[in-house]
């Protein structure tokens, strides 16, 4: 990819020294103009989750352009060296790398996995909170360990900021390349902008001058030496985090200590990583009433045999200081032994050592398998370690349940950071603190917009000023069987929510979720909520969604009334149609939630109590769609003052768009945080012309668990032209019905939504409508059901449907149809047995 000349990376290209001196000078203005545009989270994590596929493919081009990079050994903890081979290396970065790695890490340690976005953390409040990047980051890495400087990089790029890195002179090439390949990944090219890669020494301060005088935050990596030396060149008010050397200790009560698995699991902690990491134990405390030479010394002898147990270490080259201090401290300890205060147990070729030393004073080790042995009760426990306090990391303790609760308070107390089991020491978890601290919050700040009623019903302020764009989404297009199959795929960790679709149009399907993916959506669908004019400081909501059979109506809106704090009636919906009205009436609902088909049902059985108790003001539905007539009936009978769609969404893809107090009919956003929309043709796979009618096509974006790219929703609809008049960039789309509700019938194509239009329009018909198919000796058949509560004379309604749907007309006087018009009662209407919505099209043709 370059040669050793051009050994540094500048914003996507490979340069040398003296390119590389002539652009530091001109750092600042290369960071505004980088961070003018903001960077979106998803552009990172779809980057760094296609590059962590790449390393886990043995045959990918990626692993042979890394390959010379790649240090002799992997890399251990905290940067320190470690045993693994190449391939082991290019999988703890793979994983590191992951989306579910890196969502996990952005929830735990900024709350959820688009940060930046200007959302309300109290929808009752209009004040919108968001992690700003700090803005220029420096990361000073260490010399021993490959993977830090990349990885502190990437830390950076989550949280939004430009960040420049040095590396040591002595390093191999891999953070360059690595970041380069990341880069890559990156078709807006966002990322190659906020990454800079230097490698020099420490000993040309003026490059390190140049680096942090611009800096926001300066990220230090190594001991104090290190930590002093870069601090001198860091600006009043620059943010000086530091990644310091670190002491950490195993703690065994008495019963642990006579344990040979948890010796031997001491044993391994120690050898892992030739105690490189900080999280490596150095010390051995043992919890004892009084200083017992005897029981310390043969517990040291145990522990030395455990050592001596363990795999040889590889061969490695000491320098000359490392060896200074492991010679010396062991033969003053030797020394000490004439003094009765230390014994020393030792390998006969150095690998390891043991020092039983009778003082409890917290000692540094000289690392490479030595560790020592000391007595320390649990009541003297907070004074002999708290004046250390800067340094401790983890303590390995090994007790009993009540014992570790106990000790773990003393420990954190006194200041370690962490708290593991013996044996797991040096292990971690995705989104773990680091030595007390949050990575990301160090690279971040916390910032605030406090606005007036204006912006009520605008759930998130980045809305109003700039589209979401993400790249256009490739591969086949799926339907619903496709993503079915899909979901036999689907890792048993990433199902940990199950449903089933309410079976509207076909057999109900099975839809998968982790609890993350379901959280972020129903946070999404909140926000929607709010843009159609739901007030939850004042609306008082009955949820009259069905539930039970994994149907996931009624629970999720239940999740997304909690999100918003509102004041919610978990009703359901419920045959009892007089109980639910008597409850509306009782506890001042005025607000309804639920399917327009039984919401029309309750309002007219119980007109006479509903329109006495004259409370109501507000509906939300979801699942279906009021038509014009219905819509003017429920405001002049009534007084619903506003009726707007809940949402727009599907059981297995979630939120797909939402209603703005703008939108009517069937005028929807795009959740544009959580999707793409294509829209194609109906019969060919290709794009439509802007404004004309396709199939809605779904990518979608934020979703950890399961990947739905290109999904033929079944639904049709036109996108809108033009800015939205509520001020947001979400992209509109009008929904005309599902292709489900285009008949082929006696030779022509029919559509459901016109029959329903003609009904409003020349009938003044608001209730329900159903169409049945049937096929006949001679012909097919088309029976228009109407509610007989709500319906005109079918004769009537026979002429009226005929005189304004030619096609109709047509196929009835070419013999090919027959066509009739019935009015049945609402309840005999055909509907599915989980979600209780109507079956607009009923063929009984096959």
């Amino acid at each position: 990819m370059t040669d050793t000349i051009n050994h540094h990376y500048w914003q996507g290209t490979f340069i040398g020294d003296e390119e590389a001196a002539r652009r530091l000078a001109t750092l600042p203005a290369v960071v505004e103009a980088a961070l003018a545009a903001p960077l979106d989270t998803e552009t990172v994590l779809a980057a760094c989750d296609a590059l962590s596929r790449a390393l886990r493919d043995p045959g990918h081009r990626v692993r042979e352009r890394l390959a010379p990079h790649l240090p002799a050994g992997g890399d251990g903890a905290d940067g320190a060296a470690g045993e693994a081979d190449a391939g082991e290396l290019l999988g703890e970065l793979a994983d590191f790398l992951s989306r579910g790695a890196l969502t996990r890490k952005l929830r735990r340690e900024l709350g959820g996995t688009a940060p930046q976005r200007l959302n309300r953390p109290d929808a009752k409040e209009t004040v919108y909170e968001a992690w700003a990047p700090v803005g220029l980051v420096a990361h000073i890495a260490p010399g021993n360990a490959a993977t830090v400087a990349p990885l502190s990089l990437i830390e950076g790029l989550l949280a939004g900021n430009v960040n420049v890195l040095k590396t040591s002179s002595s390093d191999t090439f891999l953070a360059q390349h690595l970041l380069a390949e990341l880069a890559a990944q990156d078709p807006t090219g966002a990322l190659a902008e906020r990454i800079i890669v230097l490698r020099f020494p420490s000993s040309r301060q003026e490059w390190l001058r140049l680096m942090c005088a611009p800096a926001d935050a300066v990220a230090v990596w190594g001991g104090e030496g290190a930590v002093e030396g870069v601090a001198a060149h860091v600006p009043a008010g620059c943010r000086l985090v530091e990644w310091g050397h670190k002491i950490s200790f195993a703690y065994l009560t008495r019963d642990a200590w006579a344990d040979g698995a948890t010796l031997t699991a001491l044993a391994e902690d120690v050898c892992r990583f030739e105690q490189q990491a900080c999280s490596s134990p150095q010390v051995v405390y043992l919890d004892t009433d009084t200083v017992d030479t005897d029981a310390l010394h043969a517990f040291a002898e145990r522990l030395a045999a455990a050592l001596a147990a363990q795999p040889a270490p590889a061969e490695a080259d000491l320098d000359p200081a490392e060896y200074a201090e492991l010679t010396t401290t062991e033969h003053l300890a030797r020394l000490e032994e004439h003094l009765g205060l230390t014994r020393v147990l030792a390998a006969p070729d150095g690998t390891w050592r043991v020092m039983a030393d009778t003082r409890p004073a917290l000692t540094a080790s000289p690392l490479h398998r030595s560790v020592w042995v000391k007595p320390l009760p649990r009541k003297d426990l907070m004074g002999t370690l708290r004046p250390m306090r800067r340094y401790l990391q983890t303590a390995g303790i090994a007790g009993s349940r009540t014992d570790t609760a106990e000790l773990s308070g003393l420990v954190l107390a006194a200041g370690a950071t962490r708290v593991t089991p013996v044996g797991a020491m040096t292990a971690g978890y995705a989104g773990e603190p680091h030595d007390g601290v949050y990575a990301l919050q160090r690279y971040s700040r916390r910032v605030a917009v406090q606005a007036d009623e204006r912006f009520a019903t605008t759930a998130c302020l980045d809305d109003l000023a700039r589209p979401a764009v993400f790249p256009p989404a490739t591969g086949p297009l799926l339907d619903k069987a496709a993503v079915q199959d899909l979901n036999g795929g689907v890792d048993r960790g990433d199902a940990e929510l199950y449903f089933r679709s309410g079976g509207s149009t076909g057999k109900p399907a099975l839809s998968l979720f982790t609890y993350e993916d379901y959280d972020t959506q129903m946070r999404a669908a909140a926000r929607g909520l709010l843009a159609a004019g739901y007030d939850p400081a004042r609306d008082r909501t009955a949820n009259l969604f069905y539930c039970g059979g994994m149907y996931g109506g009624f629970i999720s809106f239940f999740s997304i009334l909690e999100r918003l704090g509102g004041v919610q009636m978990p009703m359901a919906a419920g045959s009892d149609h007089r109980a639910t009205a008597e409850m509306i009436a009782a506890y001042e609902v005025d607000t309804l939630f639920g399917m327009p088909s039984y919401l029309w049902q309750l309002l007219h059985e119980e007109a006479g109590l509903l329109r006495s108790y004259g409370g109501l003001r507000k509906i939300y539905y979801g699942g279906e769609h009021f038509t014009e007539e219905q819509r003017r009936t429920l405001t002049e009978t009534f007084g619903i003052e506003v009726i707007h769609s809940i949402t727009y969404g599907s059981t297995d893809l979630g939120p797909l768009g939402y209603q703005c107090t703008h939108s009517a009919g069937s005028v929807h956003h795009l959740h544009a945080d959580l999707h793409t929309l294509e829209i194609v043709d109906v019969d060919e796979d290709r794009p439509v012309a802007p404004g004309e009618t396709g199939r809605l096509v779904f990518t979608t974006r934020a979703r950890r668990g399961q990947h739905l790219d290109r999904y033929v929703i079944g639904d049709l609809g036109r996108a809108l032209p033009g800015r939205c008049p509520c001020g947001s960039h979400a992209p509109r789309f009008e929904l005309l019905g599902r292709l489900g509700e285009v008949m082929r019938v006696a030779t022509y194509f029919l559509n459901y939504r016109r029959f329903v239009s003609i009904a409003g329009e020349r009938l003044g018909y608001g209730g329900e409508l159903q169409v049945v198919l049937t096929a006949g000796a001679a012909r097919e058949g088309l029976t228009l059901r109407m509610e007989s509560t709500h319906a005109p004379d079918p004769d009537r309604a026979r002429e009226a449907f005929l005189a304004a749907y030619p096609e109709v007309r047509s196929a009835v006087a070419e013999q090919l149809l027959d066509f009739t018009v019935e009015a049945v009662d609402g309840a005999d209407l055909a509907r599915t047995a989980t979600s209780g919505k109507l079956l607009a099209v009923v063929d009984r043709r096959r």
